[in-house]
């Protein structure tokens, strides 16, 4: 935009009037992507729903391999406790 008035901003009504609509426009993304990054529900639903996602099968069944790593952790865990009963 060119200026008459040498302060380098607009210088006519329209222009102004359009510079404050872009100034609007811009100030609305801004906000909006603010709430986005800030919502910590909305984030923790989605994070839960990625986790369920890469948990389960399609059918929503537990998928084989995380069924036998918490099924080796559970063996760890009691004979842990098994050999700590017995020392």
């Amino acid at each position: 935009m060119t200026s008459v008035n040498g302060t380098g901003g607009p210088s006519t009504p329209a222009e102004i009037e359009a510079d404050i609509i872009r100034q609007r426009e811009e100030l609305a993304d801004t906000v909006a992507a603010l709430q986005t990054k800030l919502d910590v529900k909305a984030k923790a639903k989605h994070k839960a729903a990625d986790l369920k996602d890469r948990a389960t099968t399609d059918s929503g069944k537990p998928r084989p391999t995380y069924v036998a790593g918490a099924a080796a952790a559970l063996a760890a865990v009691v004979g842990l406790v098994v050999w700590r009963s017995r020392r």
